[in-house]
């Protein structure tokens, strides 16, 4: 055998930029062909091996399959607890304070938990929603008084992130020129899943004992997933990120930053995977109360007002959909609930769609979501005002594409402004944003429909005009070059 020379040689320092898919080396992103990327491999041990396209898609496509389960498992159940905890002789108000409860557990624990995830790292956090919401399913299908049934929708209502953090991994590893399309796609495989889960838990529901065995099967589920998670490369995830930030601080100071500054994409505190979950609770506390108040401080506000403005105008639209259509039109809920589900599944495809359509706005986000909350406020227009069935018939055709653009383009418009680097933290806050909506939207509906039953929608139209004032007052914020960052970075 020929011995192996002992003079090695000191490489370059590294210039990392962003891929359609996984941050690569510069060497492969800029097309040097495949000799770069295997010798990258070898110098890594074969470690590197996710940075490979068909790596870094593998990666992904476990995360739509994670986003899949999720909702697949939650939708078989949500629809039949109402009439379960009545079997167990609650009252509807009962029934309501619980449901309340479960709303108000979301809305204070999104930021935390959200935040978390950019302390302790996606795997960890992410791992512990997934187990801990088994938990609480398992509990609801032994739920056999009131009691329990409350009792069993605590860890679900505090750890049920699991979506957030999975958008928040995707954002760690895609660039921001695909992280619309990416997200859209994430977005069309979780609603695959909210579309079969009712199904398969209505035909499991007519079984003895049916909606036990429904929540049994929605926690074996869960492990499912928190085992697809486990399985994940992780491995190579954290060497691409580690060799990234050694390469950033090594170029820090030299004339290639010029070059590879634009397709930069830091990742900090090790949030794709690290070890700060043995950390001490109280500097993991201390730490994610840190990075909520630099939220706080920030001048995103105007952001997350678009997005619960948005947010408050769609469910608006669909607080009273079923019974205005009966009051308006005489259209039995049997129609109404196909034409939901008609508007569910053509989401689904909007989010598929959502790659060809960045492209031809040139991934400009801001322009997408102005048209898009443009375009969403002129069919609530048209829905409110309609005189005819095929008008709400248009109208939900083309509202389930803009609702869909607009809910990714909002997230990505998040992660630009307010920086990738707290990822976790914008979404979760983003997403306690969407429940102060939930809260807020529907006594706004009640107070509205005592005028008529257009007046939900009506006030809906309202809301949706103001947030696009706003993204026209701030427009030369959203279209700078250099983005807004949080104050510690």
């Amino acid at each position: 055998m020929r011995a192996r020379s002992t003079t090695t040689r000191t490489p370059p320092p590294p210039c990392f930029c962003r891929s359609p898919a996984l941050r690569m080396p510069s060497t492969v992103a800029a097309g040097r062909g495949p000799g770069a990327a295997a010798g990258r491999m070898a110098e890594d041990g074969g470690r590197g091996a996710a940075t490979s396209p068909a790596a870094a898609r593998r990666f992904v496509r476990c995360l739509y399959a994670v986003g899949f389960l999720d909702l697949f498992g939650v939708s078989m159940v949500v629809p039949l607890m109402n009439l379960h905890i009545k079997s167990l002789g609650a009252s509807h108000t009962v029934a309501g304070i619980i449901g309340s409860l479960y709303g108000i557990m979301q809305l204070f624990s999104s930021t935390f938990v959200g935040c978390w995830s950019d302390v302790v790292g996606r795997r960890y956090s992410l791992l512990a929603c997934i187990l801990l919401s088994a938990l609480g399913y398992f509990l609801l299908g032994t739920s056999t008084t009131v009691f329990l049934f409350a009792l069993s929708r605590v860890p679900v209502g505090i750890f049920k992130h699991t979506l957030s953090i999975s958008k928040a991994l995707l954002s760690d590893l895609v660039s921001e020129r695909d992280r619309p399309l990416v997200m859209g796609r994430f977005n069309a495989a979780s609603g695959v899943g909210f579309i079969l889960g009712p199904v398969v838990g209505g035909y499991l529901a007519e079984l003895e004992d049916g909606f036990y065995q429904t929540s049994f099967i929605c926690a074996s589920i869960f492990l499912l997933n928190a085992g697809l998670v486990w399985m994940l490369p992780w491995n190579e995830e954290n060497v691409v990120s580690k060799k990234h930030e050694h390469g950033k601080k090594r170029t820090d100071n030299s004339s290639a930053k010029g070059d590879c500054d634009s397709h930069l994409k830091p990742v900090t505190n090790g949030a794709v995977a690290n070890d700060s979950p043995f950390q001490s609770p109280w500097v993991q506390i201390t730490t994610v109360l840190k990075r909520i108040k630099e939220i706080a401080s920030s001048d995103l506000w105007d952001i997350f007002l678009i997005r619960l403005l948005m947010s408050v105008a769609i469910l608006l639209y669909y607080s009273n959909f079923t019974l205005a259509l009966d009051e308006r039109f005489g259209v039995k809920p049997l129609f109404s609930g196909y034409l939901m589900s008609y508007s569910s599944t053509l989401g689904v495809l909007a989010g598929c769609l959502l790659g060809p359509i960045t492209r031809l706005y040139q991934h400009n986000t801001y322009r997408l979501l102005l048209h898009s909350s443009t375009f969403t406020c002129v069919l609530i227009l048209l829905y409110a005002s309609a005189l005819g069935m095929w008008m709400v018939v248009l109208s939900s055709t083309f509202l389930a594409f803009s609702t869909t653009i607009g809910r990714t383009c909002i997230i990505d418009l998040e992660l630009t402004i307010g920086g990738n680097e707290a990822s976790g933290t914008l979404l979760g806050v983003g997403q306690s944003v969407t429940s102060v909506g939930r809260i807020i939207a529907p006594l706004l509906s009640g107070i509205a429909q005592e005028f008529s039953p257009c007046g939900p929608p009506s006030l809906g139209v309202g809301l949706a005009l103001i947030a696009i004032l706003i993204m026209n007052i701030n427009k030369q914020k959203y279209c700078s070059s250099g983005n807004v960052k949080l104050k510690n970075q």
